[in-house]
């Protein structure tokens, strides 16, 4: 059955790709007009240096020079260019992400928890999904990787793997310096300076640094607009260093990021009767009005997290640093030994506002008033998310070399890191008054009986408030070693046409957690794991321009402790096998580019989330639920009809068939099998890309002008209704975006080049709710909307 779906994907792709394709690259700078044909990118998804086309594994590549142009300034713009992608900014953070390829990822922000898909930066991973959202200042390319990397980059790549690869010194000085201003008062400044060699032929350095600021998107009545909700100023640096050392090759990066502001505003779209009902009263008791809507507002209000002392915060602080150190030593010509080593820093602290309300009142349960109840402001779900911190170390040892026919690549890995986070909430719980003793037994009837006598418009029907103010605080340490190797045989006896790829990984996980805030005594708990993870392929060039390839590679994601119960919960690692075929190919001298990849993926063991909130607050269990198998295919097309002009697109298709979904239902504690209601998360079944290019002389300089389409359908973010049942409010719809840039390009200004262009995105305004949470036990769900329509201009100028 498998090879009859991976053998039937090509012809029924054909004739859609004429139309809807993918880009895998843009040519650099007057590239398109002077060579008039594709030219190459190269990339490491086998951990060393090969062009794209060569390398038997689904990567779709962004190059520097597209990244520039189009304005990448963080992850979350990814997606919309490659297939079966999913990176989104979680709601009340500044650099947290949820990140997903073929229908594997992870949305647990926590400071303990592992991702699905690993991030890599100069070949270091980030491990907190946390801050994996910060400015891209320095690129030299982006690559994503799709489907288990378990081999050669380990433990959490279960969905595959994005590389994010700084740009490296220049040989000669160089400096270049780019400013934008756009709608929102979105504006931003940066510049860069190449040294060249400073030491004879031995040393040569970068320096990089941006400045960036917008106001938000929604006006908050109760702040000025630099409290408004998406208000953001960023501040990054970037430092390169290269020694050219005869055999031995030096790279040093350090990357710095910090960001404060306000996330994007979180939007109530949808209530039960009862908080309908109890909170529209706030205005009665001198509240703010309540506000819930399905349609994006403009205007609102955001009361923001109130401290004990009075004080009401809005603004988050988000800081990502990080050094890689890489040295390479060519001991002959066979044989490259590489070490790298890592160390990164993550802080965040964070104001969680998911009330998408000013400040509400109500009648609350109040113990030191003399009638039991008083008016009081009811924030639906604030927090204070801090300090959430993270450190980590890592080393890598590799060993690159060739024996005969065959290229081999031995090493092994060390990682450890700590991390802990402190999340102090602030939620009200409703209740009836004569439901009180049900939702907490420490309420005795007697307490019912005297609210309702000293309270005479109430009646066991009325609805009150509970407020709650719980804390949440863990942390823990994570150990990891691997030893990996791979292997790949080309015989010189078939003119190197043939390639067959053995490996395997063997790693080794200990992780500890312990667990404080409200839970007392603390609890401690310890766990270790381990896995072998193993990748055969093989690929034969049936042409110069034309490789088919076919591979079964696994991978899996670290199991882990529990940080959101009260008492020590472990689970177990999830685990992925994926059957992959494909073709890479070329036509007409290099005008005309098809890749097609084809997948079938089984996925057990699931970590799935089932939300919950009480008293204790916002919590999540989590469990090994089940399996699912998803099956689908990336089809990417890039073409070069004439001199000047491209075209490029690019279809995804992921299909989740649940095997097994076990679900404990709370009322009878029974164990069952709901895997036929079980729904793929942040996973659109279609994803598609179409672009446009043209590039003409204007005298010494470049016009360019270029559009670009994408779409996707509709995202689930939880996997049950019945665990979340306001899940189909939240759901995501399909997604179309317009965006278009016109530039004009290396203009001669004294001694250097200048370029302008005028850029607009979301061009058809559109109104996208982007990311829902279901907080269906407090009675309410929210969202965060897309920005609007934004357009602007930017400038660069490089000598």
């Amino acid at each position: 059955m498998k090879s009859i779906l991976l053998a039937s994907v090509a012809p029924m792709l054909v004739l859609p790709l004429a139309a809807t394709a993918q880009a895998q690259e843009t040519p650099a700078a007057g590239q398109v007009q002077d060579q008039g044909a594709l030219g190459d990118i190269v990339v490491t998804a086998r951990r060393s240096a090969e062009t794209l086309q060569d390398v038997p594994v689904a990567v779709t590549a962004l190059s520097g020079d597209f990244i520039e142009r189009q304005n990448i300034s963080d992850p979350t713009d990814i997606p919309q260019f490659a297939p079966n992608l999913t990176i989104e900014q979680q709601p009340a953070s500044l650099s947290a992400a949820t990140v997903f390829i073929r229908g594997i990822g992870n949305n647990e922000p926590s400071a303990v928890s592992e991702q699905g898909v690993g991030i890599y930066l100069d070949g270091v991973y980030l491990a907190r999904a946390a801050g994996a959202v910060f400015n891209l200042i320095d690129l030299e390319r982006i690559e994503v990787l799709r489907g288990p990397q378990g081999t050669l980059f380990g433990r959490n790549t279960i969905g595959g793997a994005l590389q994010l690869v700084s740009k490296k010194p220049s040989d000669d000085m160089a400096v270049t310096a780019k400013a934008g201003y756009g709608r929102f008062n979105d504006w931003y400044v940066k510049a860069r300076v190449d040294t060249g060699y400073i030491i004879g032929d031995v040393i040569k350095a970068s320096i990089a640094g941006q400045h960036r600021e917008n106001d938000g998107w929604v006006d908050n009545t109760l702040n000025p607009k630099s409290l408004d909700p998406g208000a953001v100023k960023s501040n990054s640096f970037a430092l390169g260093l290269q020694g050219d050392f005869g055999d031995v090759t030096v790279n040093y990066n350090f990357d710095w990021d910090e960001r404060k502001g306000l996330a994007p505003f979180f939007q109530l779209v949808a209530t039960t009767p009862q908080a309908q009902a109890y909170y529209s009263q706030s205005p009665s008791f001198g509240g703010a009005p309540f506000l819930v809507s399905r349609d994006r507002l403009g205007t609102v209000q955001q009361a923001g997290y109130t401290e004990a002392n009075g004080e009401t915060r809005y603004r988050n602080t988000t800081r990502v640093q990080g050094h890689a150190l890489t040295i390479s030593y060519e001991a002959i010509p066979e044989l490259t030994i590489k070490s790298i080593t890592g160390y990164r820093k993550f802080y965040q602290d964070s104001i969680v506002d998911l009330s998408g309300n000013g400040f509400l009142r109500g009648l609350v349960l109040d113990f030191t008033s003399p009638t039991l109840v008083s008016n009081q402001v009811t924030p639906l779900y604030n927090a204070n998310n801090a300090p959430q911190k993270q450190w980590q170390f890592s080393q890598e040892l590799q060993a690159l070399g060739k024996v005969g026919d065959i290229n081999y690549l031995l090493g092994m890995y060390y990682f450890y890191e700590k991390s802990s986070e402190n999340n102090r909430q602030s939620i009200n719980i409703l209740s009836t008054v004569g439901g009180l003793p049900l939702l907490d037994p420490r309420i005795t009837q007697s307490v019912v009986d005297g609210i309702l006598a000293l309270n005479p418009g109430l009646t066991a029907d009325s609805t009150i408030g509970i407020p709650a103010t719980p804390v949440q605080a863990f942390g823990g340490t994570s150990q990891s070693m691997a030893i990996f190797g791979q292997a790949s045989w080309k015989p010189s006896s078939l003119d190197e046409k043939l390639e067959i790829t053995l490996g395997g990984r063997y790693t080794g996980d200990d992780k500890s957690i312990y667990l404080a805030g409200d839970v007392s005594p603390v609890q401690r708990g310890r766990k270790s794991f381990d896995n072998f993870s193993w990748l055969a392929s093989a690929s034969y060039d049936v042409t110069d321009d034309v490789m088919v390839y076919a591979r079964v590679s696994t991978g899996y994601r670290s199991g882990g402790l529990n940080p959101r119960a009260g008492v020590i919960n472990s689970f177990e690692p999830e685990k992925a096998t994926a059957y992959e075929a494909g073709i890479k190919s070329q036509f007409l001298n290099n005008r005309l580019r098809f890749n097609l990849a084809g997948y079938i993926t089984d996925y057990k063991d699931l970590q799935v989330q089932q939300f919950a909130a009480g008293s204790g607050g916002a919590t999540s269990l989590i469990v090994n639920a089940g399996k699912v198998r998803l099956s689908g295919f990336e089809a990417e097309l890039t073409a070069m009809p004439f001199r000047g002009f491209q075209i490029d697109g690019s279809v995804g298709y992921v299909k989740s068939n649940y095997k097994t979904f076990e679900f404990r239902d709370p009322t009878s504690n029974i164990l069952l099998d709901v895997s036929d209601e079980a729904k793929p998360v942040y996973t659109p079944k279609w994803t598609i890309h179409a672009g446009a290019e043209y590039a003409w002389s204007l005298g010494d300089a470049t016009v360019r002008l270029r559009g670009d389409y994408s779409r996707r359908t509709k995202i689930y973010f939880n996997a049950l209704n019945n665990t979340a049942p306001f899940n189909e409010d939240i759901v995501s719809p399909p997604q179309d975006n317009v965006k278009a840039r016109l530039s004009v390009e290396e203009i001669n200004v004294g001694g250097g080049k200048l370029d302008v262009g005028v850029w607009g995105d979301n061009l058809l305004n559109q109104q996208r709710l982007t990311y829902g949470i279901d907080f269906g036990a407090l009675g309410f769900a929210g969202a965060v909307f897309n920005r609007p329509i934004s357009y602007g201009i930017d400038a660069r100028i490089s000598f």
